[in-house]
């Protein structure tokens, strides 16, 4: 399924990164070739109704927030894509490492689904004016494109070296002092709120409708 995002697989992502005990450093990575291809459509059709968007979308808000209030750092290695809400993890990443042919954005628009969840973190990483661009325009960006614009904060020449990459600035990471890393990464934290991220939610539900649960089982029945 290309990594893609369950309600069970989010969920599990908001616990670990609330599991403090002895983690100095974090890294979130996707097996097989794509980091993620988002929301698992295929979650919502089997169940013929927008509850599983719903609670996807919920899961998603609180991942990425679970990711940025966790005590630890976090790296976030990205090969082959991250689409949609594989894009909006990175939000709550300290470190973003992606090989440079990876394809990343937020495709969803086209199937009537708000990415506004992600506005508020996605702008804290890269500015209001490149998000507003990315969350409008459903065509994806290259690893490239997104290190000039912040979205990245590291290229990897081989997809099959970002795992190992990742891990490596992790350890870095996790040999520092403990304490000032944390107080670093809180004051960090403070000077890029995300404190609207529970109205940024709200919209994307809000834009929830018939309309998206026909575009989505079209997009379904197309793979």
């Amino acid at each position: 399924k290309r990594n893609a995002l369950s309600v069970a697989m989010l969920e599990d992502l908001q616990r670990a990164f609330a599991c403090a005990d002895g983690v100095r450093a974090g890294v979130l990575l996707g097996s097989g070739s794509m980091f993620c291809a988002g929301f698992d459509l295929y979650e919502g059709k089997a169940q013929g109704s927008l509850e599983a968007l719903r609670a996807q979308l919920r899961g998603l808000a609180g991942a990425i927030m679970a990711m940025r209030s966790s005590p630890f750092p976090i790296v976030v290695g990205v090969q082959g894509a991250a689409l949609a809400g594989g894009c909006a993890l990175l939000g709550g990443a300290d470190i973003v490492l992606a090989d440079q042919d990876a394809r990343l954005g937020y495709p969803v628009v086209r199937l009537g689904i708000s990415p506004a969840v992600t506005a508020p973190f996605l702008a804290a990483r890269v500015g209001t004016g490149p998000a507003r661009a990315l969350l409008f325009d459903p065509a994806l960006i290259s690893g490239v494109r997104a290190r000039e614009l912040g979205l990245v904060d590291r290229l990897v020449d081989d997809p099959a070296r970002v795992g190992e990459e990742a891990r490596a600035c992790a350890h870095n990471l996790a040999s520092k002092p403990v304490d000032a890393l944390g107080h670093t990464r809180s004051w960090v934290s403070e000077v890029a709120p995300t404190w609207n991220w529970q109205k940024a939610l709200q919209v994307s539900l809000d834009a929830l409708g018939d309309e998206t649960l026909e575009r989505m089982n079209r997009e379904v029945w197309s793979r």
